[in-house]
């Protein structure tokens, strides 16, 4: 009788066991495929953003992306743009962050309001989320309206 309790006890822990390793496996697959989702709604949204922006003209060139930091459980960048024309001019710039590979982890949207002409504004982006890692900050689109 103890071997028979013996031999089911072993089979239900190898059992459990097994579930379990399995369990963590899916766990880890749902939660990456949501995390994938997740960045991708994010990408959509931002690209949404930008393309209610009326009126403007691409000026990527004219906004820079400072080096990324933490604040809190979020990676920051500060964000510069400067106008090169000769009256204000409103910003609003899609950041992407982006780890050490080049892959894509997060993006938002930041307006920069009232420029003068000639000088520079700055603003920050602050990811969505808690980045790994130590990501970069990179415009991905700009737009001058």
């Amino acid at each position: 009788m103890r071997r028979t309790t013996a031999a089911a006890l072993s089979l239900a822990a190898t059992t459990a066991l097994t579930l379990t390793v399995t369990g963590c496996d899916t766990v880890k697959d749902t939660a990456g495929d949501i995390v994938s989702s997740a960045t991708a709604a994010v990408a959509s949204a931002a690209e949404q953003k930008m393309n209610d922006v009326k009126d403007g003209v691409n000026a990527t060139g004219d906004v820079k992306a400072g080096p990324t930091s933490t604040d809190g459980d979020r990676t920051v960048a500060e964000i510069t743009a400067t106008n090169p024309k000769d009256a204000n001019a409103d910003y609003t710039i899609m950041v992407t962050f982006r780890d050490g590979d080049g892959n894509f982890l997060d993006a938002v949207v930041l307006s920069i309001d009232g420029v003068e002409p000639g000088k520079s504004k700055t603003g920050t982006a602050r990811s969505n989320r808690t980045l790994s890692g130590e990501p970069t900050a990179e415009i991905a689109q700009a737009l001058r309206h």
